[in-house]
């Protein structure tokens, strides 16, 4: 019966062994690191688990040797006439504390230390800065030294309901894809300056190994280098509201030349944006405008129809604020108006102004007035815009 029994375990063994090998490519491995950080950790993770297997293996074959060797079929009898020695208690208590305190300290410590410091070493050979700022549930990413600096952008997730509801197929990266990834050139150290506007974030992308907490009101640093082009993901990794799921991180990390190539095309992007706050549009065209800035950044708070949800956010439709008027008899905009809402925020509201340009901000505007179920009439120009920043 022993025998039988220990074939069967044999046998189950052989073919969990077998499974691992034939899945491990995606069931057990860490995703492919392409940083020196992620490829560190990876390194002392696999080291540590070598360390942990021996410890195991030692200590279960000398179980596995001690109940098979001092078994009663062998004539081994319990000790029952005396209480062993306080002092050998002691000392093989002491014993093991020692190896095991060896271990954690040195031969474990040590990698795990050298970690850390290259974690933390975020300005030493860095070539270029970007911030990274986290809101309820979106990134905003702006460069701040570099060929890049200056351009600054939002980046949404873009899976669309009717696939969240399962009204449409799921795309491959689904609740995985946005409107604009950050862009990265490759073989670059790039300090990472983190922070949050409302609640705790998490940047995190698997293959680049560093993960840091965003905190309202601090700047966190950390950084990446990344050794291989492709197209990266990731998510906040921080419960951060009911939207935490529909945060996802997208970088793109390309060669130098394609990221000069991307560098010129976005300033030029910017600098068409800017000329259209000076020139004057017509409500049609704000409005239209103002509903696909709307769907990408207001509507997952107010929802697409603009019924909110009370009483966090509340509703467009019909509300106090979409409304009531913006300007004042002197032309100047009134305070808690639409505009100074949008501008500035309130509350758990994010203030948009360092988000949206001046037309984005005057067409959104102009939409949640003549749209969403109101009919105000009224709308803004983006020259409107441009005065109340000053």
């Amino acid at each position: 019966m022993l025998m039988q029994g220990l074939k069967k375990i044999g046998a189950v063994l052989l073919l969990a062994m077998v499974s691992m090998v034939a899945y491990a490519d995606y069931s057990w491995n860490f995703p492919e690191p392409v940083t020196p950080m992620a490829l560190d950790t990876l390194h002392v993770h696999n080291k540590f688990m070598l360390i942990t297997m021996a410890i195991f293996v030692v200590v279960l074959a000398i179980m596995i040797y001690s109940i098979f060797a001092h078994r009663k079929s062998k004539g081994f009898k319990p000790v029952t006439d005396k209480a062993p020695s306080t002092a050998i208690e002691i000392f093989w208590t002491l014993i093991p504390f020692a190896i095991l305190l060896l271990i954690d300290f040195v031969i474990m410590g040590i990698p795990a230390y050298h970690s850390v410091i290259m974690m933390e070493d975020t300005r030493n050979g860095s070539e270029m800065v970007i911030k990274v700022t986290g809101s309820q549930w979106r990134w905003q990413y702006e460069y701040m030294s570099g060929d890049a600096e200056g351009i600054k952008f939002v980046s949404n997730l873009t899976t669309n309901n009717k696939q969240m509801h399962n009204e449409e197929d799921k795309g491959q990266n689904y609740l995985l894809e946005v409107d604009n990834p950050l862009v990265l050139p490759v073989d670059t150290k790039v300090r990472v300056l983190m922070t949050a506007t409302d609640v705790l974030h998490n940047w995190w992308v698997p293959q680049f190994g560093s993960s840091r907490l965003a905190v309202p009101g601090f700047i966190r640093e950390t950084w990446v280098q990344v050794t291989k082009p492709g197209v990266y993901r990731g998510q906040c990794k921080e419960l951060c509201g009911k939207g935490h799921g529909y945060m996802p991180v997208v970088v793109h990390a390309v060669s130098k030349e394609e990221y000069k190539t991307w560098v010129l095309a976005k300033k030029e992007e910017a600098a068409q944006a800017d000329a259209g706050a000076d020139q004057e549009w017509t409500k049609e065209d704000l409005i239209a405008k103002g509903k696909e800035v709307y769907e990408k950044n207001c509507a997952v708070c107010h929802q697409v129809t603009g019924a909110g949800i009370p009483p966090a956010f509340p509703a467009l439709t019909g509300g106090k604020i979409t409304t009531a008027p913006i300007f004042g008899a002197d032309g100047k905009y009134l305070p808690d108006s639409h505009l100074d809402r949008v501008l500035n925020g309130k509350n758990i509201m994010p203030a948009w102004k360092a988000v949206l340009n001046d037309t984005e901000i005057a067409a959104v505007i102009s939409y949640e007035r003549n749209a969403l179920g109101n009919s105000v009439g009224d709308f803004v120009q983006p020259s409107q815009v441009k005065a109340a920043r000053q």
